[in-house]
């Protein structure tokens, strides 16, 4: 189980260490940047009432989004079951989504947004904590966002998947997962990870693996327990470089753990993974709850239908969430919850996204 949110303070001094990984020289010519910072408000009360949901933001001032995540306060005894993700998207501003027509929908996008919902249970100790990685580089200078969408999952014990995939030419640099009504209380994004839209991959639906490079695509997978609804709906969101970007030499690594569990009712589990050194910076991140083997087979959801994601967020290696204005984050942390009931066979996926935009031989 993670840690609370006390530790931040200290994982913040740990954090800042790894702004060495940032390859920045300001005013040495020809100097490569790409350097990325935390922002966070902090955390956002609520659902305090079962089936609905709530909603956050957090804001680049300076830099663009590659990247967001979300963490999540659910409590103790039976109403922790009750809390779940219900989205990590990027956004135009405050609360406004892109859920419209599939394709690409925004430029140097600048937000993030996170949401909550709540199931049958819900607490006053629920609240959501959005993260938004702000990306500064002289070498990736613009982004663009890619939606796509499907209906569904709209049956008990089903999942939808669906993907997003950068234009070619163009650098994956972050992605995020949505679902849509918050009424529905078992209805939430299970997975958010990196991918490619290729005959290895099955074209999204198996995910990156570790010491992979060059990703292309996002994936975003619906789950839903017992509920039903004929207006459901999944999104997928990736972050790409701009088409007029000199992305030649620029290299994405993905890192991937899975870890077992959780198996019993009422309980959580996490996976921490990071980028090397020699990876360059870490620019965002994915998580999801799963069956297993999701980077060899095609993703496949727990036999349950309660298991839902917490967290999905920039950490430290012992996977507490980073803080407020941390330089240069270094691991990112999955968080996960089995529900109500026990989940055995189910699995805790974690993905650190890496980029390293110096060009070869280039200090």
């Amino acid at each position: 189980m993670r840690q609370e949110n006390s530790l931040r303070s200290a994982a913040r001094a740990a954090a800042v260490l790894g702004a060495a990984l940032i390859v920045t020289v300001p005013g040495t010519a020809n100097a490569k940047t790409a350097g990325v910072t935390v922002r966070t408000p902090g955390a956002t009360v609520g659902p305090a009432t079962p089936f609905t949901g709530v909603s956050s933001h957090a804001d680049c001032d300076h830099g663009l989004i590659t990247g967001g995540g979300v963490d999540q306060a659910i409590g103790t005894g039976p109403d922790s079951n009750g809390n779940h993700v219900m989205g990590i998207a990027p956004s135009p501003g405050g609360t406004t989504e892109y859920t419209d027509t599939p394709g690409v929908v925004g430029h140097d996008v600048t937000h993030w947004l996170a949401f909550g919902g709540s199931g049958s249970h819900s607490s006053p100790s629920f609240s959501t904590t959005p993260y938004a990685l702000c990306f500064e580089s002289n070498r990736i200078r613009h982004t663009q966002v890619v939606m796509n969408k499907i209906a569904g999952p709209s049956t008990g014990l089903s999942d939808r998947l669906v993907t997003a995939t950068c234009p070619t030419g163009t650098v994956l640099l972050g992605g995020g997962a949505r679902t849509t009504p918050a009424s529905v209380g078992s209805l939430k994004p299970i997975a958010s990870f990196p991918t490619f839209n290729d005959a290895a991959h099955d074209f999204g639906k198996k995910a990156a693996a570790d010491g992979e490079t060059h990703p292309d695509s996002w994936t975003a997978v619906g789950g839903i327990g017992g509920g039903r609804d004929t207006n459901n709906t999944t999104y997928a969101y990736a972050v790409c470089s701009a088409g007029h970007d000199n992305v030649r030499h620029v290299v994405t690594t993905v890192h991937f753990r899975e870890v077992s569990g959780p198996d019993e009712a009422a309980t959580g589990q996490t996976a921490t993974v990071g980028c090397r050194p020699e990876d360059g910076s870490l620019i965002s991140g994915g998580a999801a709850i799963s069956g297993g083997n999701v980077t060899t087979t095609d993703f496949t959801k727990t036999a349950s239908g309660g298991p839902h994601l917490n967290g999905s967020f920039p950490s430290d290696s012992a996977g507490n969430p980073v803080g407020d204005g941390t330089a240069g984050p270094t691991h990112w942390t999955a968080a996960t919850h089995a529900g109500g009931s026990p989940s055995p066979n189910s699995y805790t996926d974690g993905w650190a996204l890496c980029l390293n935009a110096h060009r070869r031989g280039e200090d």
